[in-house]
Parts: C-alpha cells; structure tokens; sequence
C-alpha cells in the first residue's frame, strides 16, 4: 500500500493525486451545486413540451442525476477510450432544449428518446476519430467558440439572477437582493479567506444565499420525501421510437454539442493546467458526451455533456484534481439513488444560483481570450474573431433576421450564437489567406533579433 504521505489538500491543483475525503468532499459538492439548477431545467422545459405527468418527471430529474454522475465519473476515469481523463463535470445539456421541444411536440417523447439514441452514438462515433478530421477546426475557431460559450451564459446567469425564467416574482427586490447578497459573500469570502480555501467561496455563498432564503421563505422543501428515501432509476422507461425526421434534426445539434464540448474542453485545459488540449483528450471527452447521451437515452433522458458552468469554476478555483471532483459525481449517483438528496439540492432558489454563476460565466469568456490571445491578434485572426462574435452574438439577438430560414435552420441557429459563431469562424478559417499582413496595420510580424 501507498503511504499517506502523498496525500494533500494542495493536490486540488494537480491533476492527479489524493486529497484528504473531508477535505475533497466540499470542492466536489460546489461543483454540484454550480450545475444541479441547470442541470434539471432542461428536462423540466422538454417534459413540459411533450405533455409528460408530474410522476414521469420526478422519475426523470432522479435518473438524469444518475447518468450525469456516471457520466462524469467516466470522463473522469475513463474506459478503454471513452473518456478524458480530465476534470470534466457533465450534465443534461441546454444546447438540446430547442430542437427537442419541437421534436417531441410534434413526433412525440418515445421519438425523442430515439433521437438522442442514434445522435449520441454519431456524436460518440466522431469523437473516437476525432484525430483525422479535428485539424480543420484551428485554434482560432475553438477560442472564438469558448468566448462565445461565456456570452451565451451571461443571460443564464442573469435570468437566475432574477429568480429564474417564468418565475412571477422575477426581477423583485427580493431575488435581486439575494443575489446580490450572495455574490458579495463570494467575494468576500474569496478575499478574507487563507491558502486553498479561498477556492471554496462560490459554496459558501451558496450556502449563505440558502440560508437567508430559508428564513425569508423562498425554499419550498414539500417536495423532499415525495419519492420515498431510496429508489433505483428505471431503464427504458419510454419506449424509444425511430423517426428520420427527428433523427436527422437531433444529429445536426449534435454536432454543435461537440463543437461546444471541444471549446469548454479546451478552456478548461487552458485555464486550469495551463497548456494545451492533447487529441486524445478530445477525442475521449466528444465520445464520452456521445456514448453517454445514448446511455442517457436509455434512461429516458436527454443527451448529456461537458457543463459550462463547471469549466466556468475551475476558471476562477484552478481546482483539477480528478479525485477531489469525484467526490462530485459520487454525491450526483446518490441523488440518482437517494431521491430527497435530489430534491433538496433542487430547492436551491434560482436567484441564489445566479448569484454565484454570474462571475464564473465571465471567468469564461476571460479564458476564450486567454485562448484568442495565444492565436495571436493579427490581421487574419483579428477578421475571423471580430466577424464570427459580431454575427454570431448580434444576429442572435434579433430572432426575426432568421425568419425566411426553414424551421429546422432557426431551430439550430436563430437563438444560439455559440452554433452561428462556429459556422462562421469556420468557414473564414478555410477562405482566408493564410498570410495577410499588411505592413503599417497591427498585424505586422516581429522582426527576430
């Protein structure tokens, strides 16, 4: 056996190595909490489209917890080559949310099942051969996908930050004031504290933001023990059907998943282990997200990947340690087996969550220039950055410009700039010359000593 010496709470910034549990436990559970909101709200919005029982969506926000521990538990450690081998948080993805509405509005839930089925074994298929074909997207298109992953959430952040979307009290004082109260436990927290506990201030603000909103009466806990204490997920709950239609509509938004998945990677990589991502570190975190959506289709669920808001955390923590974050998944199992763990994290108020998050999502976007930075701002780069943001996060904004497009164009483009931001990164990234320097612009090259 190993000796203990090698066991330190300074490992939460190593990769590898073991970290005391009582010290691991409390990193792991912040990262749960930073993603457990988001996590079921996109089940709840698809649930909601597709006319589904409230017992049927109590049964999928406790499977959905299970496979997203799973899943992170394999990117985690991974098996055989599905896996990154890195910190990597998943979970039910929002990027799905749209298509699958009009799916399962229109095909029904079974034909969503089968859709995420077939799209996450072709997303999986990809990524295990993502080393012949991941050279056509430069580092200057996954920068420009990580800077537009952290606009893409500054309304999540904002919208929780109100008391959540729907919410009738939305914007009141009350919410605005919780979330303002727990962001400056956050900071506050982050300033006074000592050595690796600083990194420990986005739970803490969660936990006073909770707790205020307990004695306001802003936590409904009725729905703790509706479950019964312990509960095994069930398998196949929904019966999957196989409709083209949908099949083909769920695949093309697999492809931005990956696109996405390739971005927070690489941010995460960047930000928290200070070099590059290696191919295989693609190649297992793309195939991980694909093969688990399927797994997750299995379960009656949506597909999952690689959450934002957790490479978000390490941004701002440069807390990696494998160990420390599988302490995470194991607490996300148990809400998958243990429903009142489930239902109590679930009763953290939205403004409470937006609180917390508002500053880890703009640790993302300062990561995606870390990244554009690294490229290097000449002219080249400097059009395809400058075009892809402007047209990707400003179409975006006006819905109507999208009008005369079919449906299935403004379902993937319409609303999410992180899909147009790629597309036209991407194809700049092909036309442009690779050497446009002009002399006298700010794109000159240095001349060597």
């Amino acid at each position: 056996m190993k000796s203990n010496e090698n066991v330190s709470v300074e490992n939460i910034y190593k990769l590898d190595g073991r970290v005391p549990l009582g010290k691991a436990i409390p990193f792991g559970i912040q990262h749960v909490l930073a993603m457990f909101v988001a996590n079921i709200a996109p089940i709840i919005i698809v649930s909601g489209a597709a006319g589904l029982s409230g017992g049927d969506l109590a049964m999928l926000i406790q499977n959905c917890m299970f496979v997203a521990g799973i899943g992170t538990l394999i990117q985690l450690y991974p098996v055989w080559k599905v896996g990154a081998k890195l910190p990597i948080v998943m979970g039910v993805s929002f990027t799905f949310v749209s298509i699958l509405c009009m799916v399962a509005a229109n095909y029904g839930y079974n034909a969503t099942i089968g859709a995420v089925i077939v799209g996450g074994i072709f997303e999986g298929t990809l990524g295990l051969f993502a080393k012949y074909w991941r050279k056509i997207i430069s580092p200057v298109v996954s920068a420009c996908v990580v800077t537009a992953i952290g606009f893409s959430l500054l309304t999540v952040g904002a919208n929780s930050f109100g008391g959540g979307v729907g919410a009738p009290d939305f914007g009141s004082a009350k919410n605005l004031a919780i979330g303002a109260f727990t962001l400056v436990c956050c900071l506050l927290f982050n300033i006074f504290a000592k050595g690796v506990w600083k990194q420990l201030s986005v739970l803490f603000g969660l936990a006073m933001g909770y707790i205020v909103s307990l004695v306001l009466g802003m936590v409904d806990l009725s729905g703790v023990m509706t479950s019964g204490v312990f509960s095994l997920p069930r398998f196949l709950p929904f019966k999957p059907e196989f409709n083209i239609s949908a099949i083909f509509s769920v695949m093309v938004i697999f492809m931005v998943s990956a696109t996405e998945t390739i971005g927070d990677t690489s941010a995460m990589v960047i930000s928290g282990l200070n070099r590059d991502i290696k191919d295989e570190e693609v190649s297992g975190s793309l195939a991980c997200d694909g093969f688990m959506s399927s797994v997750s289709g299995l379960f009656g669920c949506l597909p999952i990947t690689s959450f934002s808001q957790n490479v978000g955390l390490i941004a701002m923590t440069k807390v990696v340690n494998r160990f420390t974050i599988l302490t995470g998944a194991i607490c996300m199992i148990l809400c998958g087996l243990f429903p009142p763990l489930g239902a109590f994290f679930a009763s953290l108020p939205e403004s409470v969550l937006g609180g917390c998050t508002i500053m880890m999502f703009g640790s993302i976007i300062v990561s995606g220039i870390e990244m554009i930075i690294r490229c290097g701002v000449n002219q080249r780069n400097t059009i395809i950055i400058a075009l892809s943001l402007s047209v990707g996060i400003g179409f975006t904004q006006v819905p109507a410009l999208w009008a005369i497009f079919p449906e299935i164009i403004q379902s993937v483009f319409a609303e999410n700039c992180v899909a147009v931001v790629f597309v036209v990164s991407l194809i700049l990234s092909w036309i442009l010359p690779k050497d446009m320097e002009i002399k006298g612009l700010g794109g000159i090259k240095k001349e060597s000593k």
